[in-house]
């Protein structure tokens, strides 16, 4: 999983997986999207294809790339318990708003009372 963190740190790699998220595209598309050039593209979604986070399939002369969910899944269970840590400190601050008195309002006018 180490490898898969090293390889999102870098951001045109997030930003190749998002434009994947919504479906698959030509590696054209994603250059013109990222406006990158077609070498350093290829470049990233050859790391990103060796560290198993995209697909990819021939459509004639065109080379189609997927997200692949697999190693994203093994991320999301390591930040499991991170979660819920931070669900646990929202919780304690829900509770302490709650228990707050609720907020008088504003005082009399620009400076305060009278």
């Amino acid at each position: 999983m180490e490898a898969v963190f090293e390889v999102l740190a870098e951001p045109n790699r997030r930003r190749i997986l998002d434009l994947l998220r919504t479906s698959e595209r030509p590696v054209g598309d994603l250059v013109v999207r990222l406006g990158l050039s077609q070498p350093a593209v290829s470049k990233h979604l050859r790391v990103l294809r060796e560290a198993g986070l995209v697909g990819v399939r021939s459509d004639a002369q065109r080379r189609i790339y997927r997200l692949r969910t697999e190693p994203l899944r093994a991320v999301d269970a390591w930040l499991e318990p991170y979660r819920s840590l931070w669900e646990d400190r929202l919780d304690a601050l829900e509770r302490h708003l709650d228990a707050m008195p609720d907020d008088p309002g504003p005082p009399d006018g620009p400076h305060g009372p009278g």
